[in-house]
């Protein structure tokens, strides 16, 4: 056998191998437990972000630590091998004034010698997971932004030194476990808004207080709901005494950018569904109401030139029968966890079995990487069908 090139020592003498050759081995003289260095086995697609130095690992002392890319989040598992793995560094990484000495008597280059510095009996593997937004949730909850902020005039920072819940981008990405992309999304889906730097939730009243204004606006001013000059929108509600931030938020919040053309890049239209179920959770913030009382009150609630449909309402209520009346109550899905497994629990909770018309609206957004729609029900629920033209029914396993 050809051994390896003479002076070649440490990790290089075993990388410049040539096939059927070999290289004797010895222990090195910093030889230990050296718990601070751990294998990780990295899927190729993954390389790159790794050698390129574009991942992070996110995650509080009493959290299990995730590995997160620019978009995706992994978690850490350690993984144990029935084969040992020799570590050995390249040479020159640990300084010592001891040399390694080759052990064999049959070889004669002292040179070339690979030196183990660790025994490795396992490795940490990455495996795809959701990101943990409901800490982002719990988090931005802490805090509101509330009409009284705008009349007050807050002391930010009094508020960021006694800890009263205010997080900015480096704050958050610090205590979510979560890729940036995928915080992005988590804030968008909060209807979040960055405010002097923080990221907000605004009080849901206050919002609606807004959007009444922009609504009364738009029929003092004859504006069509359907095509709204941003700037004529923000204007007029900055004057009405709301934050220039908050006034253009409404817009995000409520209504859908045109985005054809240059003519339409700052025209905006009122979205029907999302300001229809506005009104009906403002309706049933106080409790149940009868199913009568609650769409004459929503009918008059609602916009002139909206439609009040019951249909847009799926996954935001549950419907109760109690004897011979109807009962409608609040149930968003929006404050559902992500968690499946909590998830499901609390819907089983609330009822102890469901048809696959009404479970279907509190579970479509959840997504598990690898797991199907089909494969989360068979997780976390059996499924029960009398007929074959049953409609199945849903319990907890």
């Amino acid at each position: 056998m050809d051994p390896p090139s003479p002076g070649c020592t440490g990790a290089e003498a075993v990388l410049s191998l040539q096939p059927n050759s070999s290289i004797p081995i010895t222990y090195h003289p910093l030889f230990g437990p050296h718990d601070d260095l751990i294998l990780l086995e990295v899927d190729q697609k993954l390389l790159p972000d790794v050698l390129h130095q574009r991942v992070t690992v996110r995650g509080q002392p009493d959290e299990d630590a995730v590995l997160c890319t620019e978009s995706k989040t992994y978690a850490m598992k350690s993984v144990g091998t029935s084969n040992s793995v020799f570590l050995i560094p390249p040479s020159g990484q640990y300084n010592t004034f001891e040399s390694p000495k080759c052990s064999s008597e049959n070889y004669h280059d002292p040179l070339s010698v690979a030196s183990v510095i660790k025994i490795a009996t396992g490795n940490m593997e990455l495996v795809e997971v959701a990101p943990r937004l409901d800490k982002l949730r719990l988090l931005l909850s802490q805090n509101p932004y509330r009409s009284d902020e705008d009349i007050e005039m807050v002391d930010l920072e009094e508020m960021e030194r006694t800890n009263a819940g205010l997080y900015r981008w480096n704050d958050l990405i610090e205590k979510v476990q979560a890729s940036d992309y995928e915080l992005r999304i988590g804030l968008r889906a909060l209807s979040a808004v960055e405010i002097n730097g923080y990221w907000r939730i605004v009080d849901e009243k206050y919002m609606g207080t807004i959007l009444r204004m922009l609504l009364h606006n738009s029929v003092l001013n004859d504006w069509s709901m359907s095509l709204l000059n941003q700037d004529d929108v923000v204007n007029m509600l900055e004057s009405d005494g709301f934050p220039r931030k908050l006034a253009d938020h409404c817009l995000h919040i409520f209504g859908n950018k045109m985005t054809e053309g240059a003519i339409t890049s700052r025209m905006w239209k009122l979205d029907e569904r999302k300001v229809c179920v506005h009104f009906a959770r403002e309706i049933l913030r106080d409790g149940k109401r009868k199913m009568k009382k609650f769409m004459e009150e929503w009918v008059r609630k609602v916009p002139e030139g909206m439609a009040a449909s019951f249909d847009i309402l799926e996954g935001e209520v549950l419907i109760e029968k109690l004897g011979a009346e109807t009962w409608i109550r609040a149930f968003s899905v929006s404050s559902l966890p992500y968690n499946p497994a909590e998830r499901f629990s609390i819907l089983f909770k609330e009822r102890a079995k469901w048809e696959w018309k009404d479970l279907q609206p509190f579970i479509r957004d959840l997504n598990v990487p690898g797991l199907s729609a089909e494969g989360l029900l068979l997780k976390y629920t059996r499924r029960t069908q009398p007929t074959a033209d049953a409609e199945p029914v849903f319990s907890a396993r």
